[in-house]
């Protein structure tokens, strides 16, 4: 789900630097339903990862670097949604989100994949550890793999079904001549 959410933050900033450079509304919808899936995927890990910690350390929360980081990308990207919803005109907020959103993203590799290397964890190696390798059970790296693919297939469902009902309600505001919020 980290991943997921990292991935999905990078929709954002792509789909951000697409808006800054050609002024579509569909980049800025589909930046904005990135940044909410990403933000979902990242709430989804930090609770599975405190059900992890609870049952391997015998505490829900521990401030392992991971832990600690993890939030911090939350913080972040849920300013970018309180943003989004403190600017109502449609062309300012899809402007400063967008800036907001590449900004944002400068975190995700620090916050994702940096700190929690620098310091030491309770957590084991990372899929790739520091030797280079994956080093995992089969019957572990089959469901990993499986949860992996999996999981990335609900956020580009979910991805899709978001676009689709953005394009819906901007169709039924335009019908009703008003402007849409995403």
């Amino acid at each position: 789900m980290a991943w997921v959410a990292s991935f999905a933050f990078l929709f954002a900033a792509v789909h951000s630097a697409l808006y800054l450079r050609k002024r579509r509304i569909e980049n800025d919808e589909a930046a904005a339903g990135a940044a909410r899936l990403g933000l979902l995927f990242c709430t989804l890990a930090t609770v599975t990862g405190s059900i992890f910690a609870r049952v391997m350390w015998n505490s829900y929360w521990n401030w392992d670097p991971r832990e600690t980081s993890i939030v911090l990308l939350l913080l972040v990207y849920g300013a970018y949604l309180g943003l989004r919803g403190a600017i109502e005109e449609p062309e300012r907020r899809a402007s400063l989100s967008a800036a907001y959103a590449l900004i944002a993203f400068v975190t995700v590799p620090f916050l994702m994949f940096a700190v929690p290397r620098m310091y030491a964890s309770l957590h084991p190696d990372t899929i790739i550890n520091p030797r280079g390798k994956i080093e995992m059970s089969s019957d572990i790296r089959a469901v990993f793999f499986a949860s992996l693919a999996a999981f990335t297939a609900l956020f580009f469902w979910m991805y899709d079904l978001d676009r689709k009902a953005s394009r819906l309600a901007r169709e039924n505001a335009f019908e009703a001549g008003q402007e849409v919020s995403a």
